[in-house]
C-alpha cells in the first residue's frame, strides 16, 4: 500500500510511519523537516502546510496514494487544502480528530451521534482546539470526496507521547517513596496506545472503511490502579502508592487531568471522558494492547530518547513535589 503521512515525526504520526514500514508499505512523509530526521525507508517531502501552496509544490502533480493519514491539530484551513489537493489522488483519508469535538459536558456512554461543536473548515484560528478539530473533520468531509475515517481519539498514550502525561507518572514513580495516587484504585480508564491507533488507521485504509469513530479503548481496559502498578514495577519498584479518595484531591485544590495526569474523578461533568461508547470502532477492528505493554514500552522509550521537553503551546502537566507532600501530610494527619 502506498501511504502518505502528513506529519510523521512524533507520536501518532511517527507510530503510523513505523507500522506502515513494518507492513512493507511504500511510505511518503510530508513535514517541515525540523523536528527529527526522516525514518529510514521513507520518501521525505518538505513543506510548511501553513503556507498556501507549499503542500501542492511538495506533492507535485502526478503521484497518487492508497492511504493518507493526517494528524493536524491546528487551523482547519490546512486540512481543507490538503483534502482538496488529495481528492482523486488518494483512495482513503484518515483524519485523527478528538472526542473534544463533542459539546460539553461529554456525557457517560456518549457515542458518535452525540451533538458536536460548531466548526469552520476554512478557519485560520487554532486557539480553540474543539472548534479546530471539528473544522478539520468538516474539511475532510467537504473536500476529499472518497472514503474517509474521522478518528475521534481520546487520551493517546504510549511511546512518543509528547504531551507528557504517562512520562510524568513514570518519572515521579522512578523517584520512589510515598506517591499520591488518586483513587479509587478501580477507576476505569479509557485511552489508546498511539501504536494501536496507527495500526487501526492503516487497517481502515486497506479496507476502505468510511465513517466517524470514537477511537479509544473500552472503558476499564485498564484502571488507575493497574496502570500505576505497572508504572511502579517498570520504573524500579521503590515507589509507595498512597491511594486517596477523589474528595481528598478536590479538597486540596489539586487539578485532575493536569496536575494528576490521566486521572479524572468518577463523577461530575468530566466523568464521560473515561466512559464513552466505542462499539463502532471495535466492530471496525480496533484492538488495544495490555496496559503493561504500553507502560513498559513508554519507559523503554524514555530511557532511550529522554523525557519530552516542555511545550510552549501546552500547559505543563504534573503535580509539584511541594503540593504533593502537603496533601500526603494531610492524609497522614487524618489517618493518624
Amino acid at each position: 500500500m502506498r501511504v502518505l503521512v502528513l506529519g510523521g515525526t512524533h507520536h501518532v504520526g511517527r507510530a503510523v510511519v513505523e507500522a506502515a514500514l513494518a507492513a512493507g508499505d511504500d511510505v511518503t512523509t510530508v513535514n517541515r523537516g525540523v523536528s527529527r530526521p526522516p525514518a529510514d525507508g521513507v520518501t521525505p517531502l518538505v513543506a510548511d502546510r501553513t503556507v498556501p501552496g507549499s503542500l501542492a509544490t511538495a506533492l507535485g502533480d502526478t503521484a497518487t496514494w492508497d492511504a493518507v493519514v493526517d494528524t493536524w491539530s491546528q487551523a482547519p484551513r490546512v486540512v481543507h487544502e490538503s483534502a482538496r489537493l488529495l481528492a482523486g489522488r488518494a483512495e482513503h483519508y484518515a483524519y485523527v480528530s478528538s472526542r473534544s469535538v463533542y459539546r460539553w459536558p461529554i456525557r457517560v456512554g456518549l457515542d458518535e451521534r452525540a451533538p458536536v461543536a460548531d466548526g469552520d473548515p476554512d478557519s485560520d484560528d487554532a486557539a480553540d482546539y474543539q472548534a479546530a478539530k471539528r473544522g478539520g473533520e468538516l474539511a475532510v468531509l467537504d473536500a476529499f470526496g472518497g472514503p474517509s475515517v474521522l478518528a475521534r481519539a481520546g487520551l493517546i498514550l504510549g511511546p512518543y507521547e509528547i504531551t507528557g502525561r504517562l512520562p510524568w507518572w513514570l518519572g515521579r514513580l522512578a523517584e520512589g517513596g510515598p506517591t499520591l495516587a488518586p483513587g479509587p484504585y478501580d477507576r476505569p480508564l479509557q485511552y489508546i496506545d498511539g501504536r494501536d491507533l496507527a495500526l487501526w488507521l492503516l487497517s481502515t485504509a486497506r479496507r476502505r472503511i468510511d465513517g466517524t469513530f470514537n477511537a479509544v479503548s473500552h472503558p476499564g481496559h485498564a484502571t488507575m490502579g493497574t496502570m500505576l502498578d505497572a508504572a511502579v514495577e517498570v520504573s524500579g519498584g521503590t515507589a509507595e502508592l498512597v491511594w486517596v479518595e477523589p474528595r481528598v484531591v478536590e479538597d486540596a485544590g489539586v487539578a485532575a487531568w493536569t496536575e494528576l495526569p490521566i486521572w479524572l474523578p468518577p463523577t461530575g461533568e468530566s466523568a464521560g471522558l473515561h466512559d464513552g461508547d466505542v462499539s463502532a470502532a471495535y466492530a471496525a477492528g480496533l484492538d488495544c494492547r495490555p496496559v503493561r505493554d504500553t507502560v513498559a514500552d513508554t519507559w523503554d522509550w524514555l530511557q532511550l530518547e529522554g523525557w519530552p521537553p516542555a511545550r510552549a503551546d501546552r500547559p505543563p502537566v504534573g503535580l509539584s513535589r511541594d503540593r504533593e507532600d502537603a496533601v500526603l501530610a494531610s492524609v497522614r494527619g487524618t489517618t493518624g
